[in-house]
């Protein structure tokens, strides 16, 4: 009788620790190419972003807005650190590019970046 309870007890408590919608947190859990939107404040911009082996590239429609070109990046827990490799020239305001540390979720076929500054990226995997 009590193993049954502790068998009973054990699959319960599993079935309630598992949520079928819950984010996936790994280096390929987000593996891809996306479209979606960058947003500022109330200015927003088209993007495209891939993501492969550790590595990313993009770009946006209005130009530097935000900036994205090309880089690696690592993820930890909820953050993913991007690493900019792309050279850039002084005259826009460089908090746009696509560098340091974001907090991000993914669910499903969806990938959002947020930044603490309250910039944000909001994806579709195509």
């Amino acid at each position: 009788m009590i193993k049954r309870i502790s068998i009973l007890s054990l699959i319960l408590t599993l079935a309630i620790s598992c949520d079928k919608d819950s984010p996936i947190k790994s280096e390929t859990s987000i593996n891809g190419n996306y479209s979606g939107l960058f947003q500022r404040g109330e200015q927003i911009g088209e993007v495209t972003l891939e993501f492969q082996k550790m590595e990313f590239s993009g770009q946006s429609k209005i130009t530097k807005f935000p900036a994205i070109c090309e880089g690696n990046y690592s993820i930890e827990n909820d953050s993913i650190n991007f690493t900019n490799t792309c050279p850039w020239t002084a005259e826009f305001d460089w908090t746009l590019i696509l560098n340091g540390k974001w907090k991000y979720e993914v669910s499903k076929d969806q990938l959002i970046l947020t930044k603490f500054n309250g910039d944000k990226y909001i994806l579709t995997k195509k």
